[in-house]
């Protein structure tokens, strides 16, 4: 004896495979609070994790990684930014970072790694602002640019 589906039961299947499906839009909204840099050079690499948190103290910290690089050396982490936010970075008014307005030079080790635990203070900027921004490593000795990195659009929480 041949089994017959009946319509309903179809209609009630092709229901409940199309209710399982995905959701094409992405619930959780695109920001640039938080970036993950990557810093790229011919020897050597690093990162940087800059994370604003949504304190009232407006810090952003910079958390950054390099390895690769000349061991028992001192090098510098500069930021440039520029406002006309295309992901293209054409500023180069390159600001040395450390903690708070006090530059803070990296010194890697003898396998030529170090972390930094920098910060600076955003709490002249108004919350919205925007602007692409890029860092780079710089040799504290010869001023030579070792590390860079693309370009990242940021907004001031």
């Amino acid at each position: 004896m041949k089994k017959v589906i009946s319509p309903l039961v179809i209609i009630l299947i092709a229901f409940t495979i199309s209710s399982c499906k995905k959701s094409s839009v992405d619930p959780v909204p695109d920001n640039h609070f938080n970036l993950d840099v990557i810093l790229k050079g011919t020897q050597g690499s690093g990162s940087i994790k800059f994370r604003q948190n949504s304190d009232t103290a407006r810090l952003i910290t910079l958390d950054t990684d390099v390895l690769g690089l000349i061991p028992n050396h001192e090098y510098k982490l500069q930021r440039a930014v520029d406002t006309n936010i295309d992901g293209n970075c054409t500023g180069t008014a390159w600001l040395t970072l450390g903690k708070g307005l006090q530059a803070q030079s990296i010194f890697t080790d003898g396998f030529g790694t170090d972390t930094e635990h920098l910060w600076r203070s955003i709490a002249a900027l108004a919350p919205g602002s925007m602007f692409d921004i890029h860092f780079q490593i710089i040799d504290v000795l010869t001023m030579e640019v070792v590390l860079t990195s693309d370009c990242y659009q940021y907004t001031v929480r």
